[in-house]
């Protein structure tokens, strides 16, 4: 079927983060979910099992992880066994899951500012010890120093947290960078958690690498972390999984989560599965139309907001704004949400490297999207 993605839904009310947290004259581009309703077999999957009337106790159904192998196989010829595969609540839970499963407190977590706040927050919260090199930015876009990575890595460093695709940056990292990655971990024994939840979203000219298929070495050293919620738009029914197929990782996983982290319910359950089995129409529909929203986006700030740079988007739907030349009075995130009214994430939330930066969800309608730009464009304008 032909999905119509410039149609507006109402969020408001529904029990949206997003639509709810910032007063109605905002447009929040901010929370990493589209504006977009899901596939209509997951809607009418969910229908089917609402009337089915009994909602007890459930456990993962064997049709999910035969989806997840099946998926695994087709897209990456990624040969996983079932028992490899543990179903959980969503990628976050399944982060502080390998903090707490292989880092005992004190013990350090390294990862890559700028990047994902929890990345950064939770080993903390935890009491790991942080280690953060930053990215390093090439022109438009980003690199790994591998020089500066390998430096950082101390006696104390259990776990390496990979974002590939990369939140905010954009980044798809290639084969050859993966490697460099993956030997460095391998030869100072760093658990390598890898949460790869926008691997779907990646744009053409582009192909993701599930870090755990370069080798069986890397594999017995990966945890890996995926989930549909982003690449289908069903976040909130809290449904993803980890891919783990070392079996001592396996063990420490499990009593690291035992009565504390809950399975996955039923309805996330049905969501999950019917996306990974009849979802890929509406996905393909939706990387077209992301495709699009970036490609206008990328235009927009090279005819009106010149002084603002976007980072190359080789995958997700959120754009890294470097607004460092644009001045702008005091914090970005700031002045676009007091004089525009718009709703971005801010970047030293995303670590090191974040200063003068925002994030910027596109995975809306493209007249929302233009309107928001406008007001951004009219707030620079009478700030000038």
């Amino acid at each position: 079927m032909e999905y119509h993605f410039d149609d507006v839904a109402e969020r408001r009310g529904s029990d949206c983060i997003k639509w709810g947290f910032y007063p109605e004259d905002v447009i929040p581009l901010w929370v990493a979910d589209m504006d977009f309703k899901s596939a209509e077999p997951i809607i009418q999957a969910l229908h089917r099992r609402v009337d089915h009337g009994v909602f007890g106790y459930t456990r993962p159904e064997p049709a999910l992880r035969l989806a997840v192998r099946e998926r695994m196989e087709r897209l990456y010829r990624w040969h996983v066994a079932e028992e490899e595969i543990l179903p959980l609540p969503g990628v976050v839970s399944g982060l502080n899951i390998a903090i707490q499963a292989y880092a005992a407190a004190g013990e350090a977590i390294l990862a890559q500012p700028p990047v994902y706040f929890h990345f950064l927050r939770d080993p903390i919260h935890h009491g790991r010890v942080l280690i953060d090199p930053p990215l390093s930015r090439n022109g438009d876009s980003y690199e790994i120093d591998f020089e500066q990575f390998e430096k950082s890595i101390t006696k104390q460093t259990r776990v390496f947290i990979l974002c590939n695709p990369h939140n905010p940056v954009g980044r798809v990292f290639s084969r050859a960078e993966l490697e460099k990655i993956a030997d460095i971990c391998l030869r100072h024994r760093v658990i390598i958690c890898s949460d790869e939840i926008h691997c779907d979203l990646v744009y053409p000219g582009y192909r993701h690498i599930p870090i755990a298929t370069l080798s069986p070495e890397v594999a017995g050293r990966t945890v890996t972390l995926m989930a549909p919620s982003k690449t289908f738009n069903v976040a909130g029914l809290d449904c993803g999984y980890a891919i783990i197929q070392n079996r001592d990782l396996r063990g420490s996983w499990q009593n690291a989560r035992y009565a504390i982290v809950p399975g996955v319910n039923i309805m996330g359950q049905v969501a999950a599965l019917t996306a990974l089995k009849e979802g890929q129409e509406w996905l393909d529909q939706v990387i077209v139309y992301l495709q699009g929203n970036r490609d206008f986006l990328a235009e927009y700030l090279r005819r009106k907001l010149p002084a603002i740079r976007m980072c190359r988007m080789e995958a997700t739907y959120l754009a890294w704004f470097d607004c460092n030349d644009a001045e702008i009075p005091g914090n970005p995130a700031e002045f676009f949400l007091r004089e525009a009214r718009v709703g971005l994430n801010n970047g030293p939330d995303f670590g090191k490297g974040g200063e003068g930066f925002v994030r910027l969800n596109f995975a809306c309608a493209r007249k929302t999207l233009a309107e928001a730009l406008d007001r951004m464009s009219a707030a620079m304008n009478r700030a000038q």
